[in-house]
């Protein structure tokens, strides 16, 4: 069932703001602080992750850290198939450690995570599980955790395989967890150079020195899939998480990030759409002593809004309906979904605001012939 509710965040301006246009096939912009998604183009086509599937082994890694099964100064060897497939021989992205050298792990990090090294996460992967690619299944494993519906790992380097599939929300998804959960690996993704073997190479993130207030992520590219990324910005108290792909080269790539960004930082700000605990609208209840209850969010409701603009957002509640009674004061009982340019763009779980105990046995028989006359009208309620 959904209940449509219409709102206008006032701006002094006239006139709507036109909404960006990039030149990436694939594109999605979202404020991790409040939810709200800016843009969003083609964001849950399947596309190759390329590189950007790193996050995920570094974000395995970490979470061995975290538990202990190892250590920052724990020691894996560079094995021969280590050096051939991903180390200087491979004609990748490298850090150049030396086939049977000895290498700590927090150098390991530094060359995955600064340098995009496929030797490093060889290392990594080989001497935690004996397999180059070991990592994988607790790759997948802690995918399906964090709600990565769409994506799919098949190696912990990024290499091209057409089982090997993300979309441009997962990745969003996947480097606010990282940033979040994991902020000692998270903290290597800024450091802007790392030198190995005497070879200094800096950071593959291009925009880690434009002033947007970029402070990690991860690049990508491949011949089937362009050039992409997937970069945290923090711009006061809003932090954006952007991934572009399908790009046709790092300048490219690079321009659209920077512009995207920018248009972004000077275009909009937040405004509380619902206060806390304020009624946003009604649910119909079933078998109670009330025949609706009150639905609240448990926080404010901010969204973006354009700053030079009237912005006319749509909202609706949905809920399976009518809700059955007993329902507890702050069960979740229904969602508000906000949407954009006919997109949702965040979606917030409302709260019952009483408690609407179960109601006497005619109240209940009235309420049930009501609800076969209404259903018969109605049809089925709208499923979430």
């Amino acid at each position: 069932m959904a209940l449509a509710l219409c709102f206008v965040l006032l701006s002094p301006a006239i006139g709507l703001a036109e909404p960006f246009a990039t030149k990436a096939p694939v594109a999605f912009l979202i404020d991790e602080t409040s939810g709200s998604v800016i843009l969003s183009k083609n964001a849950d086509r399947p596309v190759e992750p390329a590189a950007m599937a790193k996050l995920m082994t570094m974000a395995v890694v970490g979470r061995a850290l975290g538990r202990n099964e190892i250590a920052l100064d724990t020691v894996y060897p560079i094995s021969v198939e280590t050096w051939r497939k991903g180390g200087a021989p491979s004609g990748s992205a490298t850090m150049f450690a030396p086939v049977k050298s000895r290498i700590a792990v927090s150098d390991l990090l530094r060359g995955a995570i600064v340098q995009a090294a496929n030797d490093a996460c060889y290392a990594l992967s080989e001497g935690m599980t004996g397999k180059l690619d070991g990592l994988v299944p607790r790759m997948n494993d802690l995918a399906a955790e964090i709600g990565l519906s769409h994506t799919v790992f098949r190696n912990v380097t990024g290499f091209s395989d057409p089982q090997q599939t993300t979309t441009a929300r997962d990745l969003a998804t996947l480097l606010a967890w990282l940033r979040d959960n994991e902020p000692a690996i998270y903290a290597i993704y800024g450091e802007k150079e790392f030198t190995w073997n005497k070879i200094r190479q800096t950071n593959r993130n291009p925009l880690l020195t434009e002033g947007l207030g970029v402070d990690g992520g991860s690049t990508g590219a491949s011949d089937g899939a362009g050039y992409g990324l997937v970069v945290s910005a923090m711009h006061g108290n809003q932090h954006f998480v952007l991934v572009l792909h399908g790009l046709q080269s790092v300048r490219e790539r690079a321009e659209e990030a920077r512009r995207l960004l920018e248009w972004a930082e000077g275009s909009f700000e937040p405004k509380i759409a619902f206060a806390k605990d304020v009624v946003v609208a009604h649910a119909s209840v079933y078998g109670g002593n009330t025949a609706e209850v009150p639905l609240v969010a448990d926080r404010d409701v901010s969204v973006l809004a354009r700053k030079e603009a009237d912005e006319r957002l749509a909202a609706q509640v949905v809920y399976d309906g009518p809700v059955e009674a007993p329902i507890r004061k702050g069960d979740v009982v229904a969602h508000l979904q906000i949407t954009r340019d006919g997109q949702v763009s965040q979606e917030v779980p409302l709260h019952a605001a009483a408690d609407v105990p179960i109601g006497s046995l005619p109240r209940r028989a009235f309420g049930a012939i009501y609800e076969l006359g209404v259903g018969l009208v109605r049809g089925e309620p709208r499923k979430r």
